[in-house]
């Protein structure tokens, strides 16, 4: 769920600003904070702290579990906290939307993951890679397998010292592999 609500977060300030301050006593106003990791340079202080205190009272003061993992007695979208009947009392619907909010939010984890990365790596979650040309990825981005749009992989590194020869080693080993593996599919 806090990786739900990260991922709209982090989406939602690119399109929609409020308008006013943030910080009238730091003069700060909401178009002035950046999107992204930078955002946390210019917040105050107080401003961080008062996330942390809010969310820890959600967490051990307000959210009391019913017994089961998630299960906080608030009914569906949280609407029994505004007494509004919201139980799904049908077992089999009750599961299913369980299960449907597990992958929603395994998903949004993946998905706030790649967002930090990027943005860090780049400095906008929705950074422009050919903007990053200090890349070490960049290295072989014209050989034989570079396909768009991920361009050159190499998750682990094996190819950051730009050795040609070894990268052309790996490259027939990883194309042989590539046979194995569809042919064993079949």
């Amino acid at each position: 769920r806090v990786a739900m609500f990260a991922t709209i977060g982090y989406i939602v300030p690119e399109y929609y600003k409020f308008p006013g301050y943030l910080s009238t006593s730091a003069g700060l106003k909401f178009v002035d904070v950046p999107n992204g990791l930078k955002a946390l340079s210019v917040m105050p202080t107080a401003g961080i702290s008062q996330f942390f205190a809010f969310i820890g009272f959600i967490e051990l003061s307000y959210n009391k579990s019913y017994g089961e993992p998630g299960n906080y007695g608030k009914g569906l979208f949280g609407l029994g906290s505004l007494g509004l009947s919201a139980t799904v009392s049908d077992p089999k619907s009750r599961d299913k939307k369980l299960r449907a909010e597990i992958s929603n939010g395994r998903l949004a984890m993946m998905a706030i993951i790649g967002m930090f990365f990027q943005d860090g790596l780049t400095g906008s979650a929705w950074g422009d890679w050919a903007l990053y040309t200090a890349s070490p990825l960049r290295a072989f981005e014209n050989e034989l397998g570079i396909q768009k749009p991920t361009g050159f992989w190499d998750p682990l590194g094996f190819a950051k010292d730009g050795d040609a020869a070894n990268f052309k080693r790996r490259r027939v080993t990883e194309i042989k592999h590539g046979r194995v593996a569809m042919l064993a599919a079949m």
